[in-house]
């Protein structure tokens, strides 16, 4: 197997197992290290249609190209393999069943001690998983010191469609009342005496006669006469607003508590 990067096995946790004709199987969940020569022997793949079958494989027989392992094993064939239990260390007998199963001969001294309890090899442990520590650069097959890590949080904006807005034009139909002044003729009956200015004309006929007279009155009347005329223009537009929005978000982060020294000895920047 290629072991560019096992050196720190969590970086091929969670990646996909691949059969050699491409088939996906499933996905690293775990890496345990062979007690003898301290490099990664064999990996923990979650199968099943929810995930709940463990299969160990041999990285012996795989190639990891650094972003997913390939084996020479299909589905049926990780689904028959001895089941493994992801709460529990590797133990002789499970390794012997697994070197048996795949056919890779007996499992040599290195394998014969249980390990993974508390009082095992602290290199069979599980690698990767929620609760279980590690191998990390420092861990405690490496150097003195201890690595403390957090989580950073990070906080950004995307942009997304909140809905739309569009103009409709249509017509509606309202009473407008106004008040316009307009004039009509009436009859009025004017009577003036005779006097010498108008005797002549009073005189002037028969001194009995029939007649009549006729007047025509004129009066004005509304007329209503319409027109379309334009008022104003009216477009959709933008604007930005920025507002503050509060976000809470849950980080993790490690904590490092010693025993057996001085308070007065300790670092004032210890968290």
């Amino acid at each position: 197997m290629t072991t560019a990067n096992m050196s720190d096995p969590n970086t091929v946790i969670g990646a996909p197992v691949h059969s050699t004709d491409g088939e996906r199987l499933g996905k690293i969940t775990s890496v345990y290290f062979d007690n003898e020569t301290d490099r990664p022997a064999w990996a923990a793949v979650k199968t099943g249609l929810f995930g709940g079958h463990v299969s160990l494989v041999p990285l012996d027989q795989g190639t990891w190209d650094g972003n997913a392992l390939t084996v020479p094993f299909d589905k049926a064939a990780l689904n028959d393999a001895p089941h493994h239990d992801p709460e529990a260390a590797i133990t002789a007998s499970d390794e012997e069943d697994l070197y048996r199963y795949y056919g890779l001969g007996a499992a040599g001294p290195a394998h014969t001690e249980e390990v993974g309890s508390a009082a095992g090899d602290p290199r069979r442990d599980r690698t990767g998983e929620p609760g279980i520590e590690g191998r990390d650069i420092s861990g405690p097959t490496t150097d003195e010191a201890m690595t403390r890590s957090e989580e950073k949080l990070h906080v950004g904006t995307e942009l997304r469609q909140s809905g739309q807005a569009r103009l409709r034009k249509h017509i509606v139909t309202e009473n407008v009342a106004t008040t316009v002044p307009v004039s009509h003729e009436e009859v009025t009956v004017e009577r003036e005496p005779i006097t010498d200015a108008n005797r002549g004309e009073a005189m002037t006929g028969p001194g009995l006669s029939e007649e009549e007279h006729e007047l025509t009155l004129t009066e004005e009347r509304a007329v209503v006469h319409k027109e379309t005329v334009p008022v104003e223009r009216i477009r959709l537009g933008r604007k930005t607003v920025t507002e503050q929005q509060q976000v809470d978000e849950t980080v993790r982060k490690e904590q490092i508590e010693t025993e057996g020294v001085d308070p007065g000895l300790r670092d004032p920047n210890e968290k």
